[in-house]
């Protein structure tokens, strides 16, 4: 039987993480990031958001399969309570609910915190083709994150042009008096 566990991301596994991310940016246009980060830019994103974000990674037997995190969504104290998230999976673990599992890791971390509104920016093909398909943004949707904007042709990838959209799940309560946010330190 399969050991499934969700944990903190160190950055001892930045080269694991990193080597899913590489994927998706020298193969799709779900990143539009052209050129995969040397290792040690990539271990100073990740120092970066978890010093005040929960950056976590699902493992299979020992063997890390994805990753999520959250990250400001504008650095501005307005918008404490709201943050972006990311989820990558490796491209052989997109099946069987690891995704599900550790949004809902993130979710319960976020909410924890005090954290209220979460977004999620997500390339959108018009078209579905070889780089891009609708896979993200239904899968957000079946997590309950509902679209809110879409940005038109934004995105320029693979000599083709792309959509972008913003979708919200808000996972706590807004209050007159809002408690802070707690986070990290």
């Amino acid at each position: 039987m399969d050991t499934i566990t969700i944990r903190d991301a160190s950055l001892s596994d930045a080269a694991r993480i990193l080597g899913i991310y590489s994927y998706y940016i020298k193969n799709t246009a779900i990143t539009f990031e052209y050129d995969v980060p040397l290792l040690p830019d990539f271990q100073t994103r990740m120092r970066h958001i978890m010093e005040r974000y929960p950056y976590l990674v699902i493992e299979k037997d020992g063997i890390i399969q994805g990753y999520a995190y959250a990250g400001t969504f504008y650095n501005r104290a307005a918008y404490d309570w709201t943050c972006e998230v990311t989820i990558y999976l490796d491209v052989n673990a997109q099946k069987g609910g690891p995704g599900r599992k550790l949004y809902e890791a993130l979710e319960a971390r976020l909410k924890d915190m005090g954290i209220l509104n979460l977004y999620a920016c997500i390339a959108l093909p018009q078209e579905e083709d070889e780089y891009l398909t609708r896979n993200s943004a239904d899968f957000h949707a079946h997590l309950g994150y509902k679209p809110i904007g879409t940005f038109r042709e934004c995105g320029y990838k693979f000599g083709q042009w792309y959509d972008m959209i913003w979708m919200e799940k808000i996972i706590g309560e807004r209050l007159a008096a809002q408690p802070p946010v707690k986070f990290p330190g």
